[in-house]
């Protein structure tokens, strides 16, 4: 039985080694438990409506179905858990198209096992997850967009704003909710509307775009 307050995770890697080690890690964790394994895009999202995970950590480079391929299937399904990328791959073209399909973090594979432990915890929270080399990459790509959205902005209603605010304070669903005294239920609705208004796929996107915005 779960405890009520663990961080559920699914893995997934086509690396049987890779994977088994990041299991055995996460679960000398009290407060994570790794709920399933997949080796590839099509069984994660078999895996991930069945499990529900409060977060899907995603390889990169896999047959068949990508990572990036995977976390667009994941997102067209349905699935909200966080998704966090664990990867090889420093390329610009790979750290945007994942955001842009709806990952919520971003970690090449080089991290020290306490930092992804910390880094999952992080982003099961909303908190903007990427490895501090990658950081600049995904900042300067979104500034050098930020005139497509300036006008969108103002297509949100003022509850939508409020929560786009909440959102780029790294906030989750939930904590957002009890801020603003809604049902977390509603603060997804909104989430997924002024997503769609600011034609953003990613949580982390908008995150970051407001945030440069009012620098």
């Amino acid at each position: 039985m779960l405890q009520k307050s663990a961080l559920t995770v699914l893995v997934v890697d086509d690396h049987p080694l890779l994977r088994k080690g990041v299991v055995d890690l996460l679960t000398l964790e009290d407060e994570i438990i790794p709920v399933g394994e997949a080796s590839d895009g099509i069984d994660a999202v078999r895996k991930a409506q069945e499990l529900e995970p409060d977060l899907i950590l995603l390889d990169l480079n896999m047959p068949g179905m990508n990572g990036i391929e995977t976390i667009r299937a994941l997102r067209n399904a349905g699935v909200d858990s966080r998704i966090l990328l664990f990867t090889v791959s420093d390329s610009e073209f790979d750290v945007l198209s994942a955001f842009r399909e709806g990952a919520d973090g971003y970690l090449l594979k080089d991290v020290e096992p306490e930092a992804l432990i910390n880094s999952i915890k992080k982003a099961a929270k909303g908190i903007t997850t990427v490895s501090p080399e990658l950081v600049d990459i995904l900042t300067s790509a979104i500034k050098s967009r930020d005139g497509q959205h300036d006008s969108e902005l103002d297509d949100l209603t003022d509850r939508e704003k409020e929560v786009l605010t909440h959102v780029a304070h790294g906030l989750s669903n939930k904590m957002i909710a009890r801020e603003l005294d809604i049902a977390e239920g509603t603060v997804k609705v909104h989430v997924k509307r002024l997503l769609k208004k600011l034609g953003m796929r990613s949580r982390v996107e908008a995150a970051v775009w407001l945030t440069k915005l009012n620098d």
